[in-house]
């Protein structure tokens, strides 16, 4: 497993650097940033997409031309180079990584944090604000980006994820600590 996450990170950061390269020598970082963002979202709403992607069977025409329907004319032109030149190289089923390894460069550059928040339902713009100004307090960061996850089992509320700090103010969370109190407490 291990070997994998290294190999995973010598093919990732390389290729995701490549990207920030090229994005700063064409002032394209934002414009860049908002691609992969995309991108990163369709890969991850389709598993079929990413199996297609990654499979060594298919025909790299076949990944160019899928990833051509997908994606439209709405990515820029350099990005669309990218991607085919990942699709050459082999290295698609890597995508996913090296487009979150890109984006991780472009919140170190403009000094976002990512939180991801798990909440039971999806959250109102008044919360993702309340969660936005929670985040900035905490990591003194410049903007946040918010990445959701839906879980039924929280019972209520949310559990915030930065970096390796979280912060649970779920019902969950906060039953479980009672019940670790009570437990003490009774002992």
């Amino acid at each position: 497993m291990r070997e994998n996450t290294l190999m995973s990170a010598e093919i990732v950061e390389p290729y995701a650097e490549a990207l920030m390269s090229l994005a700063d020598s064409q002032n394209l970082v934002e414009r860049f940033g908002n691609d992969a963002k995309e991108l990163v979202s369709v890969l991850k709403e389709s598993e079929e997409l990413q199996q297609f992607l990654a499979s060594p069977v298919i025909k790299i025409e076949d990944k160019k031309s899928v990833l051509r329907q997908i994606t439209g004319e709405g990515l820029h032109h350099y990005m669309v180079n990218f991607l085919q030149l990942v699709i050459d190289k082999k290295r698609t089923a890597f995508l996913t990584g090296i487009l979150e390894q890109f984006l991780a460069l472009v919140r170190e550059r403009t000094s976002t944090v990512l939180a991801e928040v798990t909440s039971v339902t999806e959250l109102t713009q008044e919360q993702r604000d309340r969660v936005t100004e929670k985040v900035k307090a905490m990591t003194n960061a410049n903007d946040v980006e918010i990445e959701t996850t839906l879980d039924p089992n929280l019972i209520g509320g949310v559990v915030i994820k930065v970096g390796s700090q979280v912060l649970d103010a779920s019902l969950r969370g906060q039953l479980r600590r009672i019940g670790l109190s009570l437990e003490t407490a009774a002992s």
